[in-house]
């Protein structure tokens, strides 16, 4: 028998003051069976950084053709496909085709560090990908927030991330390995 998914309730406050986005999110994330904590709230940040009442988590790890988080346009056009992880080059490939813009939250730490070494330079010609890494410290303390209901407080501003449940508070600094090329 397949084992179900675990569903998160999220209550996700963001002041983005790097986009002036000001809004309340009430989420529900589903843990797929394989899938770790610390990668559940890699998602959920992933959403805040990008936060848009058109973003959405999709089925990620139980669908191969879909991210983890996507934004389509009115048309069903795919504005921005989100992998979070370590994803293959080929499926970079084809998000690219796919979507106006790709990014990708690395997190892993040393192992991050050593799928970003073997994949940036096929990486380097895909013009509508950027690749962000958040440090291996600021991964596990994410997952340590992480609870079946979470009442969360994010702030963002000049690149920098506040990310709190009333208890703990977890500072981020994403550093961008690759940007969006700018033509």
């Amino acid at each position: 028998m397949a084992l179900s998914a675990t569903i998160f309730k999220a209550d996700l406050d963001i002041s983005d003051m790097d986009r002036h986005y000001y809004a309340h999110h009430a989420l529900t994330l589903a843990m797929h069976p394989s899938e770790t904590e610390e990668r559940l709230m890699v998602r959920l940040l992933a959403f805040a950084l990008n936060a848009d009442e058109a973003l959405g988590f999709t089925r990620g790890l139980s669908a191969e053709d879909e991210p983890d988080l996507w934004k389509k346009d009115l048309t069903g056009e795919i504005d921005l496909w989100i992998e979070v992880g370590q994803p293959d080059e080929r499926r970079l490939r084809k998000a690219c085709g796919r979507a106006r813009k790709v990014l990708v939250y690395a997190f892993g730490g040393r192992s991050a560090d050593i799928w970003w070494d073997k994949t940036a330079k096929d990486l380097a010609r895909l013009d509508n990908l950027s690749v962000i890494k958040l440090p291996e410290e600021s991964s596990a303390a994410l997952e340590t927030m992480a609870q079946r209901t979470m009442r969360l407080s994010c702030t963002i501003q000049d690149g920098d991330v506040w990310l709190t449940d009333g208890q703990s508070n977890v500072q981020i600094h994403l550093t961008p390995l690759k940007t969006v090329s700018s033509a």
